[in-house]
């Protein structure tokens, strides 16, 4: 898949580019608006060039860079792997973490969006830290262990587990981490808070309503129960 930048000023797409907006929250096709030209990339010869696009959904501005495949007589290619001025936040359920850690794992999902990715890695590292301060009561999993099931279930490999390791648990400084470790290392954090809080809180509401039903069921049957009875005797 490949974006081309025509002779003629052309600007062509291979297939639509779908992106989730920062703006509306919608999954919409980015409709180009300004585009590069032919003459000022093959005077320039740049190894990025810039598009601006709008969302299909909003229509809200929306500004990317893309590297520069090739300058071909007739047209430039492009790459599609476009990235992003302004990228969507992450999603997750704050309201189901403790309130001392819903601020900072917003912090930390921040930096992974801003691709400050060594700042990334040393607020997940405090994230860890402060969740485990919060949390006394004896449970199932450690973190350490949440993590180990997660990395196990991902298919992690050894090197970039052994580097995510060190960056959540480790004593010394964080490591250095590339943008394939940092995409890993979210969604490690993020299916081990699901999995300490929000799969715990959704767990325990779910049994307290279905407790809550089951101790109504009696009292909603023996009145009926009762109005039985007093048909059948009047009946006799």
């Amino acid at each position: 898949m490949a974006i081309y930048v025509k002779q003629n000023n052309d600007f062509e797409q291979s297939e639509p580019i779908v992106r989730e907006c920062p703006h509306c929250g919608a999954q919409a096709p980015l409709v180009p608006i300004a585009t590069p030209g032919f003459a000022e990339l093959t005077a320039a010869r740049p190894q990025h060039a810039g598009v601006a696009f709008r969302c299909a959904a909003c229509n809200e501005p929306r500004f990317a860079r893309t590297a520069i495949r090739s300058f071909d007589k007739d047209r430039i290619v492009l790459s599609a792997n476009l990235v992003e001025i302004e990228r969507s936040k992450e999603h997750f359920p704050y309201n189901y973490l403790p309130e001392k850690l819903q601020r900072l794992i917003r912090e930390t999902f921040g930096c992974y969006t801003a691709d400050l990715f060594l700042a990334f890695a040393i607020l997940c590292r405090r994230t860890v830290t402060v969740a485990d301060a919060l949390d006394t009561r004896p449970g199932p999993m450690s973190l350490a262990q949440r993590f180990d099931d997660a990395a196990t279930l991902g298919e992690i490999g050894a090197t970039t587990r052994e580097t995510l390791r060190q960056v959540l648990f480790g004593s010394g400084p964080e490591p250095d981490i590339s943008a394939d470790q940092a995409a890993v290392l979210i969604e490690i954090v993020k299916d081990m808070l699901q999995q300490r809080y929000v799969r715990t809180a959704k767990l325990k509401r779910a049994i307290q309503m279905r407790k809550f039903f089951a101790e109504e069921s009696p009292r909603r049957v023996a009145p009926l129960e009762n109005l039985r009875a007093r048909r059948d005797s009047t009946e006799h």
